[in-house]
């Protein structure tokens, strides 16, 4: 069987496991790539599948051991702030790219990530634009309105507040051309998630 015939096979099989949106992300990737809050690694699990040299990271010690259970690779307790390799790919998937808080922090990471990824690389992810949640009300007018704030809560305990972002396409089309960055939007699923390919402006 010739190797067009067997990535395509794959890829039907890839997405019978994942969302449309979360497999085209898999399929955009290449060389070494960094699954960044790659929790119990299932992304990474495929990514292996495909031959893609990727190494999974999150904050989480049991996450990770729980990958490294599942048979992924390279499964590292890493923060992506801590980070100093150089990647291909950088993949954040479940609107992983929320991590950077704010509209300020992640100004301060596309800055960052140029020293994360090789001349040619990439940085793939996806979000939402939550404005519908303000349909007939008004949006926040001391900050952006897709920087929002959660708290965990399980059986009556409650964990800190932390910050997460969601940009919609516009804003972040904004923000990565003032910092260096060409931005793709090469996926809607017109229902206000997205998923966007940022590459450095030659």
């Amino acid at each position: 069987m010739n190797l067009k015939k067997c990535q395509s096979i794959f890829s039907l099989e890839m997405e019978k496991k994942c969302p449309i949106l979360e497999h085209k992300a898999l399929t955009l990737c290449y060389g070494k790539t960094l699954d960044v809050g790659a929790g119990v690694g299932s992304h990474a699990l495929l990514l292996q599948e495909m031959d893609i040299d990727v190494t999974a990271i999150d904050i989480s010690a049991p996450a990770v051991k729980i990958m490294q259970q599942r048979g992924v690779k390279k499964a590292l307790e890493q923060d992506i702030f801590l980070t100093t390799d150089k990647y291909d790919t950088l993949l954040f998937l479940m609107n992983g790219i929320g991590l950077t808080g704010t509209l300020a922090g992640f100004a301060d990471f596309l800055d960052k990530a140029k020293n994360l990824i090789h001349a040619d690389g990439q940085l793939i992810f996806d979000s939402s634009d939550i404005s519908y949640l303000y349909e007939g009300l008004p949006k926040p007018e001391n900050k952006y309105f897709g920087e929002v704030s959660y708290r965990y809560e399980y059986q009556q305990q409650k964990g800190n507040w932390f910050n997460w972002l969601y940009l919609d396409q516009l804003t972040l089309t904004h923000i990565a051309n003032q910092h260096g960055w060409q931005c793709e939007i090469v996926f809607d699923d017109g229902e206000d998630q997205y998923l966007a390919r940022l590459s450095l402006k030659v």
